[in-house]
């Protein structure tokens, strides 16, 4: 049984899809007028991953998210830049789906709907809410009545009291603080559409309404977003969709905690914080890392980590907690990694077979069947299994189930050194078992994302065959000096490497080196 946080419960309840079988997720995605940070991946990887565990476990899943093409912060980008604002869509979102395509997230979207794609079901939606008696038009603008949705703040757990409205210069054409904007009136030399109620576009928050219902009706199962769209973004989804349907606009409302910056890396977006809590959106949002705090473009990124590292990285620790960014803490869940390469490596000099070509199963019905047949001779194989899909289905924890893939590395690596597989005498029925481990760890790495092929190599300016050759001559040597009992000459060999950045490492095989 699958069970899922609800932002709007504010506990963890049952998964029931709204159609037995099929699942819809909406995710708000960016508004394109800068380059992507890395702020902008977590959303995409989580909610990626969301969709692969529900795939995994058999239901057919529609993920959509939208594309911002029309924005404030467009317009004064535009102008800033002295281009077009259609010229900033098309570079800033083509950088977006690059990245996400790095990141393993781009083929599992469905759709990525725009905004200027639905200017007239936004304008057809906003009259239905003034037919209702939800909104009035004001001056050219259109405003929701926060006064006549009862249950206005049900989702944030705010009440009016504790709410701040838009202010400015439309202050004074609304009936109460609280109304949000459905339809702005069109000022000069921005882009605007025709609608009843005089030139203009959209409001913000009615664009999501509108896209999410055309592409997964009026009821859908699970809406997503960083924990600081709560409000008023969310909340405001929620007053014009359930207005206008009647009906609840999703049954789970998901929200991931925010990108927080370390002490060391600050200057890339925000001040240090230590106290940021899960689900408590003032203590993260003090230090979010956003393009308004100059954060780095994902596709620097992109040249000093591998994309599967930094996806690694995202889902190290549970999806509603903050995550504490910095260049260092990445190199170090890299390195956790790597000793995952480094078994796929090994696996493959002892069976022959590459671990990224291992038949994984793809679902979870499929895996329960092949777990059961190895599960007598390798019972441990069958529990971290357990475990990995225990967390998976306690709210998607890919911390815990990351957790439990170590532990399963762990065993499949004391196996081969307590059966001696790496020796010319390793039992074949052994072998065998230990494909079924890998196997099983490849299944589980593959519902995160992880593990489709292996990484690339790094190539330096230096020549990587001489430098292989210089470290083969070394390790001779040292094998040499091992053999004679000459320790000092062994110990400063194997130290001044490491100096340099090479470790050995003593197998049965013999003496394997890594930079």
């Amino acid at each position: 049984m699958i069970r899922v946080y609800n932002t709007l419960s504010k506990s963890k309840e049952e998964f029931k899809a709204v159609n037995p079988g099929e699942v819809g997720i909406y995710l708000c995605g960016p508004t394109v007028y800068k380059p992507s940070h890395i702020g902008h991946m977590v959303g995409p990887v989580i909610f990626d991953t969301i969709k692969r565990y529900l795939t995994y476990n058999g239901y057919r899943v529609k993920f959509v998210i939208n594309i911002t093409d029309v924005d404030d912060k467009l317009i004064a980008e535009a102008n800033a830049r002295n281009i077009p604002m259609s010229s900033v869509v098309a570079e800033m979102t083509a950088d977006y789906l690059r990245n996400l395509e790095a990141m393993n997230v781009k083929n599992s979207v469905d759709y990525f709907p725009k905004v200027s794609e639905h200017i007239d079901n936004i304008i057809k939606f906003t009259q239905d809410l003034i037919d209702k008696g939800f909104a009035y038009e004001s001056e050219g603008d259109v405003y929701f009545n926060v006064g006549k949705f009862s249950e206005y703040g049900k989702l944030s757990h705010r009440s009016l009291e504790q709410m701040t409205g838009e202010g400015g210069g439309m202050a004074d054409r609304k009936q109460t603080p609280f109304d949000f904007s459905l339809w702005k009136s069109a000022k000069p030399n921005e882009p605007s559409w025709d609608s009843p109620w005089g030139k203009g576009r959209p409001g913000w928050h009615i664009e999501c309404s509108v896209m999410s219902r055309e592409l997964l009706g009026e009821t859908f199962d699970i809406h997503g977003g960083g924990l600081d769209l709560v409000f008023p973004h969310h909340e405001n989804e929620v007053a014009q969709s359930e207005a206008r349907h009647g009906k609840p606009m999703c049954h789970y409302w998901m929200h991931n905690g925010l990108m927080q910056a370390s002490g060391e890396i600050g200057k890339v977006g925000g001040r240090k914080t230590r106290t940021a809590e899960e689900g408590n959106i003032e203590s993260q949002e003090t230090d979010k890392i956003s393009k308004s705090k100059g954060a780095n473009a994902f596709g620097d990124m992109l040249k000093q980590f591998e994309p599967e590292t930094i996806r690694f990285f995202l889902l190290s620790s549970h999806y509603r907690r903050p995550i504490d960014f910095s260049f260092e803490r990445i190199e170090e869940v890299g390195k956790g990694l790597e000793t995952f390469y480094r078994f796929a490596k090994r696996f493959e000099k002892i069976t022959g077979h590459n671990f990224y070509h291992l038949p994984a199963a793809i679902n979870r019905i499929e895996g329960d069947q092949t777990i059961s047949n190895v599960t007598p001779s390798f019972p441990e194989l069958a529990e971290y299994r357990t475990k990995f899909l225990e967390w998976m289905d306690d709210d998607f924890n890919t911390g815990g189930g990351i957790g439990v893939l170590f532990d399963l590395l762990r065993v499949l690596n004391k196996y081969i050194d307590d059966y001696k597989l790496e020796t010319a005498t390793g039992d074949v029925n052994r072998q065998a078992l230990l494909i079924h481990g890998a196997t099983v760890l490849r299944e589980l790495g593959l519902t995160l994302g992880l593990f489709y092929e292996p990484p690339k190599e790094k190539t330096n300016a230096v020549s990587n065959e001489l430098v292989g050759k210089l470290i083969g001559l070394l390790i001779e040597l040292r094998a040499s000096a091992r053999k004679n009992k000459d320790f000092a000459t062994a110990d400063k060999i194997r130290n001044d490497l490491a100096v340099f950045g090479v470790t050995l490492e003593d197998r049965p095989s013999g003496t394997e080196w890594k930079i």
